[in-house]
C-alpha cells in the first residue's frame, strides 16, 4: 500500500511539474556587478533603480491582490529627452539622458550577446542632431552606444562591449537619468539575493544572511561545506572521514540518530544525514547560509538554519574552465567544467566533473599503510530549456563515487595523532545519485515553480575498533536512503512594491535501511573478553532496521509596506510528520558458519506522528536606503521520529524539539558601498531539545531522550574595499548555549549548566585579499573558534584554536597559477572523542599542514 501511495504521487508530482511550476527557491546570490550568463531576456543581476516609479497604496481588492506594482508616472504625458551626454569616470562612462524640465525617466534591462539594453517607457527623442543618438568606442571596452526610438513612446539605449556584455546600474540624477558603466572585472561589494524569494540587495533582507558570491568563491578555493562554514560565522564543521558534525548557532547534528537541524540544498536537491554530506562540490555559483528557523519559505522546515548551494548554469555561449592541483601527500585534485547552447537562446547545456585522491594523515606503522586515503569523483550534467521568455525548465543531474579509507581514529591519551598501531585499516565508501526536475513560469502578476527530486545514498564502512594488533573488535556499518520531494510555490512577481506574498506546499519520502549497525569481533575477541566475564566468540553482532518517513506541508508568507520606510510580515507552515519503524533486529551471525541467533529485541511497525504549526513575523524598518532594521519572533520545529538503536519498546520513541527564535538586526552600508556592517543579536529557548545518550559500555550513542536548553548570541559581518584591489572580509560570531532542565535518566547525572556538544562558543573569520591589474594575486586567512565540547557531559573539549591559511597567485588573461598552504602552523584540532569501554578513549583530529600549487583556465 505505502509503495503504490508513493507510485501515485510521484506520478502526480511529475505531472505537476510539466504543467504547472512554482517559485523559486533562495537561488540567486549575485554580486551587482556580476554579468548574466544564461539567455537574453532578462538580466536579474544588474541592479536598476526605476526612478520615475512614484508607488501608491492599492485603493482596490483587485490592486492589492495584484502583484504588478501600483504605480503612478507623473507626468502621464511622454517625458522629453532633450540630451544624451557621455561622461568618462575611472573604470567607465555615464550616460546622462538629460529630460526637458528634469523629469525622472523609468528604466528595465536586458542583455543580447555581448549588449546591455536599457528600455524606457513613456518617454520621447527630442533630439537637436535627429532621431538617434550614437557613439562608437567611446570608452574601453565599450563598441558603441546608440539611442534609439523604438517607437513614437519608447526610447531604448544599446550599449555594445566589444568581447563582452558592460556592466551597468541605472541611477538617479535631477537631469533625468543616468546609466553608469563599466567594463572592469572587479565587482562592488553589494549583494543581490532572493533569500526570500525574489531579488533583492542582501541589506535588505531581514535575516541574518552569509552571501558567498562566485569571485570568493574560486579566490578561497571553496568546494565543500567545511570551507564554507570557515567563512560563516557561527556556523562549525567537524569532519571524521566523511562522517560529518556541524553547528549553526549552537544547535548540531550530534544526535545523528534524528532529524537534521539545518536543511542543506544543492542545486535544489535536499541534502541530509550526517553521512550523506562531506561531498566536493565543484563549479560553485553561489552560496547562501540563512541563520535561524527556516519554514516559510523552504520546502523543508530547519530548525538552526539552511544552507543553499547553487552550481553555475548552463550558458548561451560555449565556455570552459579547468583546475589542476598537487600538493603534499600526494594530493591530486582535478576540476573541469564545460557549458554552451545546443539551440541558441533556447536549450543550454553545462557538464562538470572532479576527481581527487590523496593519501592518508594517518600512517599505519605496523602494517605500513595508509589509513584514511581518499580516491573519488564526482560529475554534473544539467540541461535548461527557456522555449519562451515565460517558461524556464532546468533537469539535473549528479552522481558521487567514492572509495576512501577508514576514518583517521587514534587514541586520545597519544603524543602523535597521526601514527597508529593497528593490524586492521578498513574502508569507508559512499556514493550517491540524484535527479531533478525544475519548471517556472512567469506571468506579470504571478510565478509558478514546481521542484522534483529523487536522491539516492549508500554508505558502507568497517574500521579498527580496539585500535591494537590484536585481531578484537571491528565497527561495521551499512546505511542506506532513498528521499523523494516536490515542492511547489505560488508567489507574487519580482517586481512586485508594496505586497509580496508566497504560498508553498511540500511532499517528502525517505526510505532509510540500515544493513548494519554493529561490530565484528575477531579470533582474539575471546579471549580478551574473557578477563571481563563475557563469552565473546568470532562474528557478526549487527542491528539491521528499516525506517519509513513522510512530510507533508503547506507555507505561506506575506509581506506589506503600509509606509515606504516599514515593512511588515507574517507567515506560517504547517506540517505533518510520520516516522515508521517497519522492522529492527539485532542478531549474531558466527564466524565459523553456524546459525545465526538473536541478541537482542525485534520490533515491527513502531509507528510515531507529530504536526506543528510554525508561525513567523518580521518588523523592518529603513532610516534611509542604507541602514536598515529589523526584528522578528520565528518558530523552530525538529520532529519526533523512531529510534532503531534501542532495546527496549519505551526508547523506541522520542518527542519533538520546539523552540522561538527572537532576534534583532541591523544592516548598514558605507561609503558609497564600498563598506557593508551587518548584525544580528538572538535569544533562542529550546524545549524537549533532543538528547543521544550513550551506552555506559560501549560509548555508542543507543538512547534519545529530551531536555531543555538556552541559547543567545549574536553575528557581526563586514566587507570593505579600503583601496581599489584590496578587499577585507571579517566575521564573528558568539554563542551562550546551556542545559536549564536537563537530567541523564540513565545515570541521573545533572547536566544542568553544562554547554551541549559541538557548541563553540565563538567562532571567527578574516580574510585580507589583494588582486592587482599586474596580474598578482594574493589572500591571508585566519579563521578560528572558541571552546568546543565534544559531549554534553562537558569531560572532553577542544580549546580555542586558530588556524592560518594563504595563496599566492599570477594571473594572466584566462589563465593563473597559485601556490597555497592551508593550516600553515600545523595547529591540531581534537574534532571528537568517545571512550569506548576499557580500550580507552577514541579521538579524531584535523586536517594538518597542506601546501601545493594549483593551476586554472578559463575560456
Amino acid at each position: 500500500m505505502k509503495q503504490q501511495k508513493l507510485f501515485d504521487w510521484m506520478w502526480l508530482s511529475l505531472t505537476a511539474s510539466v504543467f504547472v511550476a512554482f517559485p523559486a527557491k533562495a537561488e540567486e546570490v549575485h554580486q551587482k556587478a556580476v554579468q548574466p550568463n544564461t539567455s537574453n531576456s532578462e538580466s536579474p543581476i544588474i541592479k536598476i533603480k526605476r526612478l520615475s516609479e512614484i508607488t501608491r497604496p492599492a485603493t482596490t481588492i483587485k490592486e492589492w491582490l495584484s502583484q504588478s506594482p501600483t504605480i503612478d508616472f507623473q507626468p502621464q504625458s511622454p517625458v522629453q529627452i532633450t540630451g544624451v551626454q557621455l561622461n568618462s569616470t575611472a573604470d567607465g562612462i555615464n550616460v546622462i539622458l538629460k529630460t526637458a524640465g528634469g523629469k525622472v525617466l523609468a528604466g528595465s534591462t536586458s542583455t543580447q550577446g555581448n549588449s546591455l539594453i536599457v528600455n524606457i517607457p513613456n518617454a520621447q527623442l527630442q533630439l537637436p542632431q535627429g532621431k538617434e543618438f550614437r557613439q562608437e568606442n567611446p570608452s574601453a571596452g565599450i563598441a558603441a552606444v546608440t539611442v534609439t526610438a523604438v517607437d513614437v513612446n519608447n526610447v531604448r539605449v544599446t550599449v555594445t562591449g566589444i568581447d563582452k556584455t558592460p556592466l551597468g546600474k541605472v541611477v538617479q540624477s535631477q537631469q533625468g537619468l543616468i546609466l553608469s558603466l563599466t567594463t572592469g572585472s572587479e565587482p562592488a561589494i553589494e549583494l543581490l539575493v532572493t533569500a526570500e524569494k525574489r531579488p533583492e540587495n542582501v541589506q535588505d533582507v531581514p535575516i541574518s544572511i552569509t552571501a558567498i558570491p562566485r569571485e570568493e568563491i574560486e579566490d578561497a578555493d571553496i568546494t565543500s561545506l567545511k570551507k564554507i562554514s570557515a567563512n560563516t560565522p557561527n556556523f562549525s564543521t567537524f569532519l571524521s572521514s566523511r562522517n560529518t558534525l556541524y553547528s549553526i548557532r549552537g544547535l548540531s547534528n550530534f544526535n545523528f540518530l534524528s532529524r537534521d537541524p539545518v536543511a542543506f540544498y544543492v542545486d535544489d536537491v535536499p541534502y541530509d544525514y550526517s553521512g550523506f554530506l562531506d561531498l566536493d562540490q565543484p563549479d560553485i555559483e553561489r552560496v547562501e547560509v540563512l541563520r535561524g528557523p527556516q519554514s516559510t519559505l523552504y520546502g523543508r522546515n530547519a530548525e538552526a538554519g539552511t544552507v543553499n548551494i547553487i552550481t553555475r548554469k548552463p550558458t548561451n555561449k560555449l565556455e570552459f574552465n579547468g583546475s589542476a592541483i598537487y600538493g603534499n601527500y600526494n594530493n591530486v585534485d582535478l576540476r573541469a567544467g564545460i557549458s554552451g547552447p545546443l539551440v541558441e537562446d533556447k536549450l543550454f547545456f553545462r557538464l562538470s566533473g572532479k576527481y581527487g585522491s590523496r593519501d592518508g594523515y594517518l600512517k599505519n606503522t605496523f602494517l605500513d599503510t595508509d589509513v584514511d586515503y581518499r580516491s573519488g569523483g564526482t560529475g554534473r550534467a544539467q540541461l535548461q530549456w527557456t522555449p519562451t521568455d515565460d517558461w524556464d525548465i532546468s533537469f539535473n543531474a549528479s552522481f558521487d563515487d567514492n572509495h576512501d579509507g577508514a576514518p583517521a581514529l587514534v587514541f586520545k591519551e597519544q603524543s602523535n595523532p597521526y601514527k597508529i598501531r593497528q593490524n586492521f585499516d578498513g574502508f569507508n565508501n559512499l556514493n550517491s545519485n540524484t535527479q531533478s526536475l525544475r519548471v517556472v513560469y512567469k506571468q506579470p502578476d504571478f510565478r509558478l515553480t514546481s521542484i522534483t527530486a529523487r536522491r539516492f545514498s549508500d554508505w558502507d564502512f568497517e574500521n579498527e575498533a580496539d585500535l591494537t594488533i590484536r585481531d578484537i573488535i571491528t565497527q561495521i556499518g551499512a546505511v542506506d536512503s532513498t528521499v523523494f520531494s516536490q515542492e511547489i510555490r505560488l508567489q507574487s512577481p519580482e517586481d512586485a512594491k508594496s505586497f509580496q506574498w508566497l504560498v508553498g506546499g511540500y511532499f517528502e519520502s525517505k526510505d532509510f535501511n540500515v544493513g548494519a549497525d554493529g561490530f565484528r569481533y575477531g579470533n582474539d575477541a575471546q579471549a580478551y573478553y574473557r578477563q571481563f566475564g563475557f563469552n565473546r566468540i568470532a562474528g557478526r553482532d549487527r542491528v539491521s532496521a528499516e525506517i519509513d518517513e513522510t512530510i507533508l506541508a503547506v507555507f505561506t508568507q506575506a509581506s506589506y509596506k503600509p509606509i515606504d520606510a516599514l515593512t511588515l510580515t507574517a507567515g506560517v507552515r504547517y506540517e505533518s510528520f510520520n516516522s515508521t519503524l517497519d522492522s529492527r533486529d539485532r542478531t549474531f551471525i558466527p564466524a565459523n558458519g553456524s546459525a545465526s541467533s538473536a541478541t537482542g529485541r525485534s520490533f515491527n511497525d513502531i509507528e510515531k506522528d507529530g504536526d506543528i504549526f510554525l508561525p513567523r513575523f518580521v518588523v523592518e524598518y529603513r532610516f534611509n536606503p542604507n541602514i536598515m532594521v529589523y526584528g522578528s519572533i520565528v518558530r523552530g520545529y525538529r520532529p519526533p521520529g523512531v529510534n532503531y538503536r534501542a532495546e527496549n519498546r519505551q526508547e523506541l520513541i522520542y518527542e519533538a524539539e520546539k523552540s522561538w527564535n527572537y532576534e534583532v538586526g541591523l544592516k548598514s552600508s558605507w561609503l558609497d558601498d564600498r563598506l557593508t556592517v551587518n548584525l544580528a543579536v538572538f535569544h533562542n529557548p529550546v524545549n524537549d531539545f533532543q538528547v543521544p545518550v550513550p551506552n555506559p559500555a560501549s560509548g555508542l550513542f543507543q538512547n534519545i531522550t529530551n531536555g531543555d536548553v538556552s541559547i543567545t548570541g549574536f553575528e557581526v559581518e563586514a566587507k570593505g574595499t579600503p583601496v581599489k584591489g584590496l578587499n577585507v572580509i571579517a566575521g564573528f560570531g558568539f554563542t551562550n548555549a546551556e542545559f536549564t532542565n536537563y537530567t541523564n535518566p540513565f545515570t541521573r547525572q545533572n547536566f544542568n549548566g553544562n554547554t551541549p556538544a559541538y557548541a563553540p562558543n565563538f567562532t571567527y573569520n578574516l580574510a585580507l585579499q589583494y588582486r592587482g591589474s599586474s596580474g598578482i594575486f594574493a589572500r591571508a586567512e585566519l579563521q578560528g573558534l572558541g571552546t568546543t565540547y565534544l559531549n554534553d557531559a562537558n569531560t572532553f573539549k577542544q580549546g580555542p584554536v586558530a588556524i592560518v591559511n594563504a595563496r599566492l597567485g599570477y594571473e594572466l588573461n584566462n589563465y593563473g597559477i597559485y601556490f597555497f598552504a592551508n593550516n600553515i602552523f600545523d595547529t591540531e584540532r581534537l574534532n571528537s572523542v568517545v571512550p569506548f569501554g576499557a580500550f580507552g578513549n577514541i579521538a579524531s583530529y584535523g586536517v594538518p599542514a597542506t601546501y601545493g600549487i594549483q593551476l586554472k583556465a578559463q575560456f
